[in-house]
């Protein structure tokens, strides 16, 4: 299997200011959209501008989580703050299922309660909003493409932008053909959109965060490159994790062969397969000698699925 060794961070070196300018514009449409929802009496667009307030709040969470961090690590956090960013992106992934489901509730009461609406209002507070979502989410693009947290943020201005647009073609039939029925639908299909977006990327930052072996890499093909290596004879414990979407780790117990290597020369060996051809860049090895197989159990030892522990690969 092969595996793209990419380091690239992605958003180092774009400015904050971007995020924080974006906070300020979506606090701004969401107050401009709330408004005119209420004064058109409109459930989709009250439910684009509760959208962009929770925009608008995923922003602040990734402005506030890039800052954290960046910061090193110290005796308390040995392995830094990459993980903010991560805890940032899960708060804004839960907060935009929330609102879904709430848009999924308003839209199913205004089948049954329908109100009079105001197709004009609609149609311009939908116009104004799409131009701002399309500038925001283009800000954002360069951005998104190496941190879940910001790409989070990205997909909730994208999002917005399909609503307007949807929003702006339902105020038009409104006007048109007085379809009012079209404004609960074009709401039911925002949210589950925003459901459908939202379920697939927490399910991702949970992997992350509860630590789970990176979805491209196998334990079994890690375990297999190891031990074709002169002077091995068995890895096992094997532990790959994740501490953040650009940092993978590994740890394993190695044991080596009679006829070994200086313990130095292996170690080096396998630090440089791992992160050559799995991207695995932090690792830490314990190697054992044939003498120490009493003090690690055989029934403790986390392989993969259908192997043994006296498994050994033709070179």
């Amino acid at each position: 299997m092969g595996h793209d060794h990419n380091h690239s961070h992605g958003t180092d070196n774009v400015s904050d200011g971007v995020l924080l300018w974006t906070v300020i514009v979506n606090l701004g449409l969401s107050v401009f959209e709330f408004a005119a929802g209420a004064i058109s009496g409109s459930v989709a667009l009250m439910a684009d501008a509760l959208h962009n307030t929770n925009d608008a709040a995923a922003l602040l969470i990734a402005y506030i989580a890039r800052k954290i961090s960046r910061k090193g690590a110290d005796e308390q956090y040995t392995f830094g703050y990459r993980r903010a960013e991560l805890i940032g992106a899960m708060i804004q992934l839960t907060a935009l299922i929330l609102v879904g489901l709430y848009l999924v509730y308003e839209a199913v009461r205004r089948f049954f309660y329908p109100e009079p609406l105001l197709g004009g209002w609609i149609m311009a507070a939908a116009g104004v909003a799409l131009v701002v979502d399309v500038i925001t989410a283009w800000l954002l693009w360069s951005m998104s493409k190496g941190s879940l947290n910001v790409k989070a943020a990205f997909l909730h201005n994208l999002t917005d932008a399909g609503a307007s647009v949807a929003v702006l073609l339902g105020g038009a039939a409104i006007v048109c053909f007085d379809w009012t029925w079209v404004d609960p639908v074009i709401t039911l299909i925002i949210a589950g959109y925003i459901l459908y977006m939202s379920s697939g990327m927490i399910r991702k930052t949970s992997r992350i965060l509860m630590e789970g072996t990176p979805p491209d890499l196998s334990l079994k093909e890690i375990k297999e490159a190891i031990e074709h290596l002169d002077g091995i004879d068995n890895v096992h414990h094997i532990h790959v994790w994740e501490l953040d979407e650009h940092h993978r780790a590994l740890e394993a117990h190695v044991r080596i062969g009679e006829n070994r290597q200086s313990h130095s020369i292996l170690r080096k060996q396998i630090k440089s397969l791992l992160d050559n051809k799995f991207n695995i860049s932090h690792s830490t090895l314990e190697l054992e000698d044939s003498s120490d197989a009493h003090r690690c159990g055989d029934e403790a030892m986390i392989l993969p699925k259908g192997y043994n522990t006296n498994t050994t690969l033709e070179p």
